[in-house]
């Protein structure tokens, strides 16, 4: 950890890129019937535009994670906010749908910047026994993100129209990338300690791992209408490039993806458990409003207000969990976390069609408060075991399966619902739902929530399975001034 005097500085320049990157996220999703009626397109066109951001930074976080071990945290972070402000700019000027895709595109490269390098700054300049109070708050961040950027939007696309919520965000990331020059560049002199070999980056794993990733996306997401042959093909040369790239990454002197890393259970363990909280938490992000929509038939402000339950028990929980992690590891609290995650899934499934809307709230309640009680413990036990140069790339893995995990979720919620709601009503699509079709409905999502639980219960008992830690021990010394527990020897020892 480097000694740096304004850390909370630090602290705030991290925490509004969080702030920003996610507010724009929830934002575009209020938007996306406006931009169809504007351009004139349909809604397969129309989700690129969501799909462009989060496969730009699902395939792009592991590169800028290397890149900032080898140039600067710092510099990259800063570089992402500019980036982002351009993007944004961009988006507003845009007159056409595929000009939106593609600045959405240029948009999400700066926010990937900034997710990739931001808990790794984070970790540089505060002390191990503040770092789960750190990446708590900023929990707090990513929730108000996602809690103000719906009623934001909403007001924004009244007043004026959609082209206004790209605008917004733009005074704010121009000013603080003006004041990242005092904060944050300086920490882009604290890189790791040079080889003397220069390593060439490696951009075939970077190549296989986007077509990978963008394989599996077309795959999920475009089920439906599409010849099985073509499916049979996309899905054996995804096969195909998977087991070349696991090849290519173990033989790389630095690959892409830190297959080594991946060998320590801790570290398996804790980017498999983000991956799968967040493929758990947007299946119902998903699927809750439509049902909330059909079934229980309440306005689309009630339904924002209900979602909200997820965002605000989060707010509420992650500092309080980043805290306990100072104090007792992350086995427990991750553990119990997908746990409560999985009980909260389970009380979805008792859902019925005279179910009330706080009822619904309560549950949601339950799945807020279990991931924020996995989520900043999951990553400060990551950052807090591996040396500094492993911390960038760490970061943006962290990131990636994140974001992995939401795609996932997305995928998995169509894929799942859509099967099973056309196999019980005829061959039907929800497009096509009447309330006859309402038992239809409630069978299918019952089924989708049902296997959702299963998965969060079996990523609760692999979190278990990490080892135990010596959090609160080594949380106490470094409290003391026990310089030693902060030392890359020791905590590379440690499993």
């Amino acid at each position: 950890m480097i000694h740096f005097p304004k850390k909370w500085s630090v602290f705030f320049m991290v925490a509004v890129g969080v702030f920003l990157s996610t507010m724009d996220s929830s934002m575009i999703n209020v938007a996306l019937p406006s931009i169809m009626r504007s351009f004139g397109t349909t809604l397969p066109q129309t989700e690129w535009v969501v799909l462009m951001y989060l496969l730009t930074i699902t395939v792009s976080l592991l590169f800028w994670g290397r890149i900032a071990d080898r140039v600067g945290k710092g510099s990259i972070y800063l570089l992402g906010m500019l980036v982002f402000t351009i993007g944004s700019l961009a988006c507003f000027l845009s007159v056409t749908l595929w000009q939106l895709v593609l600045f959405r595109f240029l948009q999400a490269l700066g926010a990937a910047m900034m997710m990739a390098t931001g808990p790794a700054i984070i970790k540089m300049v505060f002390p191990v026994g503040q770092l789960g109070m750190a990446l708590g708050l900023i929990g707090i961040a990513t929730s108000v993100g996602l809690m103000s950027g719906p009623a934001i939007s909403g007001f924004l696309i009244h007043a004026y129209s959609w082209r206004s919520i790209f605008l917004v965000t733009v005074p704010v990331s121009l000013s603080f990338f003006l004041l990242g020059w005092f904060f944050l560049l300086p920490l882009s002199s604290a890189r790791p300690q040079k080889t003397e070999k220069r390593v060439v980056f490696d951009w075939l794993g970077m190549f296989l791992w986007t077509v990978m990733i963008t394989l599996a996306v077309l795959l999920s997401t475009h089920h439906t209408g599409v010849p099985a042959q073509l499916l049979f093909v996309e899905g054996a040369l995804f096969f195909l490039v998977l087991v070349f790239f696991v090849k290519l990454e173990s033989k790389q002197q630095l690959p892409l993806f830190p297959l080594p890393l991946f060998r320590r259970r801790f570290y398996g363990i804790a980017i498999f458990c983000a991956a799968l909280s967040f493929t758990v938490l947007f299946v119902v992000l998903i699927l809750m409003p439509f049902y909330l929509d059909y079934v229980l038939g309440l306005s689309v402000k009630r339904i924002g207000f209900v979602m909200m339950a997820v965002p605000v028990t989060v707010f509420i929980v992650s500092p309080l969990s980043g805290v306990l992690y100072d104090r007792i590891g992350a086995r427990f609290l991750t553990t119990a976390g997908l746990g409560l995650s999985a009980c909260g899934l389970l009380f979805l499934c008792f859902l019925s069609v005279d179910t009330t809307a706080m009822s619904v709230a309560w549950r949601l309640t339950l799945l807020g408060a279990g991931q924020a009680l996995f989520l900043s413990p999951n990553t400060a036990s990551v950052l807090k075991k591996i040396r500094p140069d492993q911390a960038g790339v760490s970061s943006g893995m962290l990131a990636t399966a994140r974001n992995f995990g939401m795609l996932a979720g997305v995928s998995l919620a169509g894929l799942v619902f859509g099967m099973i709601f056309s196999s019980i009503s005829g061959g039907l699509d929800l497009k096509h739902f009447q309330p006859d079709q309402v038992q239809n409905f409630m069978y299918a999502l019952k089924a989708t929530l049902s296997l959702t639980a299963g998965l969060a219960i079996f990523g609760a008992i692999l979190s278990g399975l990490r080892g135990e830690e010596r959090g609160a021990k080594r949380t106490a010394e470094c409290r003391t001034g026990m310089r030693a527990c902060e030392t890359p020897g020791n905590v590379e020892q440690e499993k």
